[in-house]
C-alpha cells in the first residue's frame, strides 16, 4: 500500500504548491462587493485549506526538511508565520461577513499567506527537492494519508462551502453538463445492446 501510494500520490513539494495554487485561486474569487454568504464561504474555504495545509507541513514537511538541512532561516520563522495565519483565520470565524473589518482582515491573511507563499515556492521547496529528492514521493504519500484524516472529519464543511462559493450559472452549467453526459452514455449503452 505505501508503494502503491508513493507511485500514484504527488511529491510532498508538489502537494505544498497545490496547496498554494487552491488557496491563491479561492482567494482570487473574493471581491468587496460579493454577496456577505459566498464572501464567508470563500473565507472558510481558505481557512481550512490553509489550517490543514499548515498541519501537514509542521507534521510532515518541516521536519523532514529540518533532518537534512542548515538553512534554518526561513524554517524558523515558518511557524510563527502559520500561528499569525490562525490568528486571523480565528478573528474571522468570529465575526459576520457584512462586518465593517472583515475585509480588511481576510487581506491581510492573505497578504500573510502570500508572503509565506514565496518563502516556500523560493527557498524552501527547491532546498527540499535538493536534499529529499529521493523521500519527495513517500513523503507525498504520507501528506496525503494524513490530509484525507484530516479532511475527513470536515467533508461536510468543505462541500457545503464550495456550493456556496459556486456562482449560480457555474451550478447550472455543471448541472447541465451532468444531465447531458448521462442522456450520452445512456444514449451510447442503448446503442451497444
Amino acid at each position: 500500500m505505501s508503494t502503491l501510494m508513493s507511485h500514484f500520490s504527488p511529491t510532498i513539494t508538489n502537494m505544498i504548491r497545490l496547496d498554494h495554487t487552491h488557496v491563491l485561486s479561492t482567494f482570487h474569487k473574493y471581491k468587496a462587493d460579493t454577496a456577505p454568504d459566498t464572501k464567508q464561504a470563500l473565507v472558510n474555504t481558505v481557512s481550512l485549506a490553509l489550517e490543514i495545509h499548515a498541519q501537514l507541513e509542521e507534521e510532515i514537511f518541516y521536519p523532514a526538511l529540518r533532518a537534512v538541512t542548515t538553512n534554518e532561516a526561513v524554517l524558523a520563522k515558518s511557524e510563527p508565520e502559520h500561528n499569525e495565519m490562525r490568528s486571523l483565520i480565528g478573528q474571522l470565524r468570529d465575526m459576520k461577513p457584512t462586518a465593517t473589518h472583515y475585509d480588511s482582515t481576510f487581506m491581510s491573511l492573505m497578504r500573510h499567506v502570500i508572503h509565506h507563499v514565496a518563502d516556500e515556492e523560493t527557498v524552501l521547496l527547491p532546498e527540499a527537492e535538493l536534499l529529499l529528492a529521493d523521500q519527495l514521493s513517500e513523503l507525498g504519500a504520507q501528506m496525503t494519508r494524513r490530509r484525507l484524516a484530516l479532511a475527513a472529519p470536515k467533508a461536510g464543511n468543505i462541500a457545503a462551502n464550495m456550493v456556496r462559493a459556486m456562482p449560480t450559472s457555474t451550478m447550472l452549467v455543471t448541472a447541465g453538463g451532468l444531465v447531458a453526459g448521462g442522456y450520452l452514455l445512456k444514449r451510447a449503452l442503448e446503442r451497444r445492446t
